[in-house]
């Protein structure tokens, strides 16, 4: 286990031995920590990890100590609701796993779940996990091309759909091409030439599913997922069955989630998200989750059903906040709500302050990828600063570096790498599935290069700069994206920014911001002037955009984030030298 604490971020000494206690619950049995007076963690540590399956030893110990517990309030998208306890996650998921197995899947196998936030998807989550296959959530929005590449690179053994829309469609017309599926399962209602249908099926099976020896658990394979994709095609991150244990501080100490509370995360279950705050965490915590199986997001609607069932911690990208603040938030009662978080991709400080004054409430930001669970955070007993990823997480030894291996001095920006010569933390993915070339690139010399990089202050808390392929190199500048976009969404028109290079004659690279309005603003020439006269007042000189575009959306991955890569390649096609395009005179120096 990594039990190093990182000096900068915790009040006591790194020579001071800290005693570890138990934590509540089903998790005790499991995780142990040491918290100062604040209830702030200060290092955790994990036993008998080992032997240790999420369907085994959370849902089925639970089903038991607590049957009658509400785990999970379901809405689906034409207001229908259902209460499932843990008795019903227990029951379900070993009917679900008797019925997986006989349509031919076992341990070892990939399963693909691309069922929307339908309530089955917990019940097929966890029977995964109980028969030892590998889960592999998808998003719905995939296309024929985008599951072929996925079927072949991941090696996909089976396959579970939702029944919604033409997803089932898209998956029929890529498996023609490919031959390596079990079985096809449709989950919903309706049938399709080929499928299987759970809904119809699930019935016919027992409840009752026993654990073996043989069961799969602690550095087995557990699941797989396809990055975000934002600067290259998709990887397939691997994560073994200690993975859930890792989203125990997700849970407890960032969230902080009530165990007589209920908690909501926006978010779908085909990225990496979901699990982040809709399963793993939540549940060692006891806690109860609400899902809303929508089809399109209303800022409106989602405060309604905050307000109606008195949500008290809720977690939204920051996508999503930057449309609440739009709203007028004093109209909900949102007095039960005690913590609020994001992550997904860095904050505007403008953000936070905006969503403050109207709440009362302090966004507590949060980073981590993909191949992690959260390794940054304002997480509680911290006190946030606005714009700040937080500080490191007792679990994980960070380290902002130099290209040449060496730590950055505060203030000083690097790339954010972790420690794991000292031991591998949970939630540290296993790597790249069949892609060593690939997870040694990035997992070398003891450390893990995440490819983001940031700066630490005096007082340890992380501050984001960019991806290293977003950073942009103008007149010998480095020039980090996020800053400049900060500054944009300071006026109060912009609803969202990217900032990215474009070619230029003189610096090489120069700067453009695409920048969407809100729907009370139109686009002008003097419009433009106005934020470029803005920009000018309040930005460097190599700092400021040369380009300003207005747009009606920004290119985003299917985990909402903004895929800056995707501008910067459209702009560099052509390799247009930017003082031709949309510069004006008055813009120069």
């Amino acid at each position: 286990m990594n039990n190093n604490i990182n000096n900068k971020s915790n009040t006591e000494p790194a020579e001071t031995e800290l005693t570890l206690t138990p934590e509540a619950g089903v998790a005790g049995s499991f995780v142990s920590s040491c918290v100062d007076d604040n209830g702030r963690l200060l290092k955790i540590d994990f036993q008998n990890d080992d032997t240790f399956n999420f369907g085994f030893d959370v849902v089925d110990v639970l089903a038991k100590k607590c049957p009658d517990k509400v785990a999970m309030v379901h809405l689906s998208r034409l207001g229908k609701e259902r209460r499932f306890t843990f008795r019903d996650m227990y029951y379900y998921s070993n009917k679900t796993a008797n019925y997986l197995m006989y349509l031919g899947i076992k341990k070892g196998d990939r399963v693909m779940v691309v069922v929307k936030r339908h309530y089955q998807f917990w019940f097929i989550m966890i029977a995964l996990h109980k028969i030892g296959a590998v889960a592999v959530p998808a998003s719905y929005l995939l296309t024929r091309k985008d599951f072929e590449y996925r079927f072949r690179t991941g090696h996909i053994n089976g396959i579970l759909a939702t029944s919604d829309g033409e997803v089932a469609d898209e998956i029929s017309k890529a498996a023609k091409s490919y031959d390596g599926l079990k079985c096809k399962v449709l989950v919903g209602s309706g049938t399709r030439k080929g499928w299987s249908n759970y809904n119809r099926d699930i019935a016919f099976f027992s409840s009752h599913f026993i654990r073996t020896e043989d069961t799969a658990c602690g550095n087995d394979p557990m699941l797989m997922f396809f990055t975000s994709g934002t600067t290259s095609y998709p990887k397939i991150a691997t994560h073994n069955f200690k993975y859930p244990l890792g989203h125990y501080i997700t849970a407890k100490y960032w969230h902080q989630v009530d165990p007589d509370g209920i908690h909501f995360a926006i978010s779908d279950t085909g990225w990496g998200k979901a699990l982040w705050g809709k399963l793993y965490g939540q549940w060692l915590c006891e806690a109860t989750i609400f899902t809303y199986d929508y089809d399109e997001f209303f800022g409106k609607e989602i405060l309604s059903l905050m307000e109606k069932y008195k949500i008290t911690t809720f977690c939204a990208p920051p996508t999503v906040y930057r449309i609440l603040v739009h709203m007028d938030l004093k109209k909900f009662d949102l007095s039960h709500l005690k913590n609020v978080t994001t992550a997904g991709e860095a904050l505007n400080p403008i953000i936070y302050k905006r969503f403050y004054d109207a709440t009362g409430l302090k966004i507590m930001e949060g980073f981590g990828q993909t191949e992690t669970t959260l390794t940054i955070a304002n997480l509680k007993g911290t006190e946030p600063k606005p714009g700040s990823m937080g500080l490191p997480s007792p679990m994980y030894d960070i380290h902002v570096m130099r290209p040449d291996g060496t730590d950055c001095e505060p203030m000083e920006t690097g790339e954010v790498c972790i420690k794991i010569s000292d031991g591998i933390p949970n939630g540290l993915f296993m790597g790249y599935y069949l892609d060593a070339e690939k997870t040694n690139s990035i997992w070398h010399d003891g450390y893990y290069h995440t490819g983001d990089t940031a700066y630490q202050d005096e007082d340890g808390y992380m501050w984001y700069v960019g991806r290293i392929d977003d950073v942009i190199k103008s007149a010998g500048y480095r020039v980090g994206p996020f800053e400049i976009e900060n500054e944009i969404m300071k006026l109060p028109y912009v609803l969202e920014t990217a900032v990215t290079s474009v070619p230029d004659l003189i610096r090489g690279q120069a700067i453009k911001a695409s920048i969407v309005l809100n729907k009370e603003t139109e686009p002008s020439e003097g419009l433009r002037k106005e934020v470029m006269k803005y920009l000018k007042a309040n930005l460097a000189s190599y700092k400021r955009p040369k380009i300003v575009e207005f747009v009606t959306e920004l290119p985003k991955t299917v985990s909402g984030k903004i895929r800056r890569a995707e501008i910067k390649q459209k702009d560099w096609q052509g390799e247009t030298p930017a003082e031709s395009q949309t510069e004006h005179p008055e813009d120069k120096e």
